[in-house]
C-alpha cells in the first residue's frame, strides 16, 4: 500500500449532458399510456366474451387446470410482492462510519476495450471522499485492442502512486483480471468497479461501512443507476427498471441479509471471505466447462454459502453505461439469464440445508421466486402464442391491462423516490420487453451451457 504523495488532481468528471425533452419521446410515452388505457377500456367492453371464454374453459379438464395453475401463480406473485414491500419498508442504509473506522480498501477496476471511460472511472474513484492512505487503486487491462491502455496510462500520469496499472498478456476474461487484482490487493476489503462506471464522492465510504457495523457482513452491493440515460431510448427505459430492481428489490433482500447478486458495476467483499472461496470461484465449471460469465452472482453465492450476510447500500451510487442498441441489449440479457440459471442451480444445492445460523426461510423464498421465472418460461411463451392465434383481441387487451397494472407499481415507486416524468418510461419499457425480449429466458435455458461474453468485442457493458 503506497502512502499518499499526491494531492487530488484538478480533474473533473461529468455525467452525460442532459438532453432536452424530444418530440419523439413525448409521442412514445403518450402512445404507451394510451395503449394501456385503451386496453383497460377494451377489457371492460369485452367482458361478455371473457365470461364466455371462462365458461368454455370450465367445461374441460385442461381449462380447469390452466385456471387453477394460473390463479396459484398469481396469488404467489402477489404475496411475494407484499412480502418484498414489507421488507423494503423496514430497510435503512448504513450510515458512513468516521474516517478512523473506515477499513483499508482495495478498489479493482478490470477493463477491456473501454477507451476513455476507464479514465473517467479511475478519476472519479480517485476523487472519492476516502482517506488516501487507506485506499489502494488497481486497474487491469484485460488485453484490450483499442486505446484503453493509453487512457489508463493517462490516469496513472495524473494520479501517480495512488494508482497501479497492469496489463494481461492477452484477453483472458473478467474473472481472470479480477483474480489477479485480488492477489495484488493489500486491503481488508476488496471493491470491484466496472470500467464504464462513475461513482459519487461518498460512494466508497458508504459502500464499505457495513463491514464495520456488521461482523457477519461478507459482501455489499452498490446502487446501480444508468449513466447514459440521456443518450438513447433504451437507457432511458432501463433507468427506471434498474432503480426498481436495486432500490426496491435489493433493499428487501438486504433485510434478509441475502442480496442474491453483488453487481459487477459496484460491489465490496471482505478479504478473508473472498480468499476462502477464491480457488473454487476461479475453477468453477458448468456442465464440464470452466465458467467465464456470471462471476458476480457466483461470488455472491459462495459468500452466502459460507453463512455470511450479503447487504445492499442504497446510498452507495454508481452510474454505469448500458447498451443503447437492441442487439447489444439482448446479448447482455442472455448472458445475465444464463448466469442466473446456473447460479440458481448452485444456490439450490445449499439454500435448503443449514448454511447459516439465522432464519433460512427468506433466502429460500427469494430462490423460489427466481425459479418461478424459469419454470413458467416455456409454458408462458406457448400460451402466449396460442392465445394470439385463437383469441388475439382478448389476449392483447388483457396483456396491455396487466402491463399497465404492474408497470404502475414501478411508476409509483420511482415517482416517490425521484420524479414523475422519468418514471413514465416504465410503461413503454414493459411493452418493449414483453413483445421484443420475451424469448430471452427460454433461449437462455436452452443454451445455458454455452460460453462467451457476447458483448466483449463492443465498447458496451461488460
Amino acid at each position: 500500500m503506497h502512502a499518499n504523495k499526491h494531492t487530488n488532481p484538478k480533474v473533473t468528471y461529468s455525467y452525460y449532458p442532459k438532453s432536452p425533452v424530444r418530440v419523439q419521446d413525448v409521442i412514445i410515452l403518450l402512445g404507451a399510456i394510451l395503449l394501456m388505457v385503451g386496453a383497460a377500456f377494451l377489457v371492460y367492453m369485452l367482458q361478455p366474451h371473457f365470461k364466455a371464454l371462462h365458461l368454455e374453459r370450465m367445461n374441460n379438464s385442461w381449462g380447469i387446470a390452466l385456471i387453477v395453475v394460473g390463479t396459484a401463480l398469481l396469488i404467489f406473485k402477489i404475496c411475494f410482492l407484499i412480502y418484498i414491500l414489507f421488507l423494503y419498508l423496514q430497510y435503512r442504509s448504513v450510515k458512513s462510519v468516521p474516517d478512523e473506522k473506515l477499513p483499508v480498501s482495495t478498489v479493482i477496476v478490470p477493463a477491456y476495450n473501454e477507451g476513455e471511460l476507464v479514465y473517467r472511472t479511475l478519476i472519479s474513484l480517485a476523487q472519492s471522499d476516502y482517506p488516501h492512505e487507506k485506499l489502494q487503486l488497481i486497474s487491469i487491462d484485460d488485453g484490450s485492442v483499442d486505446d484503453t491502455w493509453d487512457w489508463m496510462k493517462k490516469a496513472k500520469a495524473e494520479l501517480g502512486d495512488r494508482l497501479e496499472i497492469y496489463q494481461q498478456p492477452h484477453n483472458q476474461g473478467k474473472r481472470h483480471a479480477l483474480y489477479r487484482g485480488f492477489n495484488l490487493a493489500t486491503g481488508d476489503v476488496f471493491v470491484t468497479v466496472d470500467s464504464d462506471s462513475i461513482v459519487r464522492r461518498d460512494t466508497l465510504r458508504n459502500l464499505v461501512s457495513p463491514f464495520i457495523t456488521d461482523e457477519k457482513c461478507g459482501a455489499v452491493a452498490g446502487n446501480v443507476r444508468v449513466l447514459n440515460n440521456k443518450n438513447a431510448m433504451i437507457p432511458r427505459m432501463l433507468n427506471v427498471s434498474f432503480t426498481f430492481s436495486f432500490e426496491f428489490i435489493r433493499s428487501a433482500q438486504s433485510k434478509l441479509g441475502s442480496v442474491l447478486c453483488t453487481p459487477g458495476a459496484l460491489a465490496a467483499y471482505r478479504k478473508d471471505v473472498v480468499m476462502a472461496c477464491l480457488p473454487d470461484w476461479m475453477n468453477q465449471t458448468f456442465m464440464g466447462q470452466l465458467s467465464d460469465i456470471g462471476e458476480d452472482r457466483a461470488m455472491t453465492n459462495m459468500i452466502l454459502k459460507q453463512g455470511y450476510h450479503v447487504l445492499f447500500q442504497r446510498n452507495a451510487y454508481v452510474f454505469t453505461n448500458i447498451p443503447e442498441k437492441y442487439k447489444s441489449l439482448y446479448k447482455m440479457f442472455i448472458r445475465w439469464e444464463r448466469s442466473n440459471i446456473r447460479e440458481n442451480i448452485a444456490m439450490s444445492k445449499f439454500a435448503f440445508g443449514k448454511f447459516r445460523e439465522e432464519s433460512k426461510i427468506g433466502p429460500r423464498i427469494l430462490l423460489l421466486d427466481q425459479w418461478l421465472k424459469v419454470f413458467v418460461a416455456y409454458p408462458g411463451m406457448l400460451l402466449m402464442f396460442f392465445l394470439i392465434c385463437t383469441h388475439p383481441l382478448l389476449f392483447l387487451s388483457s396483456a396491455f391491462l396487466s402491463l399497465f397494472i404492474f408497470s404502475s407499481i414501478q411508476v409509483f415507486f420511482y415517482t416517490k423516490r425521484h420524479n414523475l416524468l422519468e418514471s413514465l418510461w416504465a410503461y413503454p419499457y414493459s411493452i418493449f420487453y414483453t413483445f421484443t425480449l420475451f424469448w430471452i429466458t427460454p433461449y437462455a435455458i436452452a443454451t445455458a451451457s454455452r460460453r462467451g461474453w457476447l458483448t466483449r468485442d463492443l465498447p458496451q457493458k461488460h
